[in-house]
């Protein structure tokens, strides 16, 4: 089976966070959550489903904060979500035999 880092790029995200990893809950072998500046307590929320949990000064520049995150993963395949993002059952569903169906051997996005 392939092994999954979710990546993800947050701030102020208090309400949705939770949310989100609790979606997916099982699903990635490794959360990676690169913070932008919140003043919110999703940092504290973040700590509370994974320990990679990182600071990245914001430079107005998504693809250089969402770069950041991929730099912090260490799994063959990486997941990225926004923090209002929400993966339905049957979304979960098709992506956990996918999981299973996929080989291993590379470092890939999904």
């Amino acid at each position: 089976m392939i092994t999954i880092s979710l990546c993800m790029i947050v701030k102020n995200e208090e309400r949705t966070l939770a949310r989100c990893l609790d979606s997916v809950a099982g699903i990635a072998d490794e959360i990676v959550i690169v913070d932008t500046g919140s003043s919110d307590r999703t940092m504290d929320i973040a700590a509370q489903y994974t320990d990679h949990v990182y600071t990245y000064e914001w430079k107005e520049d998504f693809a250089a904060a969402r770069n950041e995150s991929f730099a912090k993963a260490t799994q063959e395949y990486i997941l990225w979500l926004d923090a209002d993002d929400v993966l339905l059952p049957a979304e979960r569903a098709k992506l956990e035999v996918l999981k299973q169906q996929l080989s291993s051997g590379g470092r890939r996005k999904l």
